[in-house]
């Protein structure tokens, strides 16, 4: 949805741009916004799946009481445990591979993303476990064991 949206050009998606660049987190009620316009579009009538969201407590909120109004709710959130230092040697090997086409691929912006996951994201996933609603995978396996790992947490519930 962000890269969408940047991509868009619109002033929204360059507002999105300069944050995405700078390595923080979009403000809760844009990502609200955009999850809302998403998930209202008919293909996610029965499903949809998030990625990367809700990253703050009032996001999670935000995104229970939206779909709370509309009459829907969540099921599952899959978190996937990974090594850091191998997620920075992989972001390292896709810019040698890709030049750096990307431009929040950068190392300084990789570990102000961990700063910020640890301190705003991670304190979440409690809220969910609480719920008895987050599925942990092991996202330092195979493509092909996780993507079975999450196809069996889909399954549980």
């Amino acid at each position: 949805m962000l890269r969408a949206e940047v991509e868009s050009r619109s002033h929204l998606g360059n507002r999105i741009r300069e944050t995405l660049d700078d390595g923080k987190l979009v403000s809760d009620d844009v990502m609200i916004e955009l999850i809302a316009g998403c998930i209202a579009e008919p293909e996610c009538a029965i499903c949809f799946i998030l990625d990367g969201s809700p990253r703050t407590a009032p996001q999670a909120e935000a995104l229970d009481k939206m779909l709370s109004d509309m009459g829907r709710k969540i099921d599952h959130v899959i978190v996937l445990e990974v090594d850091e230092t191998a997620l920075m040697d992989r972001m390292k090997a896709r810019v040698k591979q890709t030049g750096g086409a990307r431009s929040d691929d950068t190392e300084e912006t990789f570990k102000n993303r961990l700063g910020v996951y640890r301190k705003q994201t991670a304190p979440v996933l409690p809220y969910f476990e609480g719920r008895g609603l987050l599925r942990k995978i092991d996202g330092m396996a195979s493509v092909d064991q996780v993507t079975d790992a999450i196809d069996k947490a889909l399954k549980k519930g």
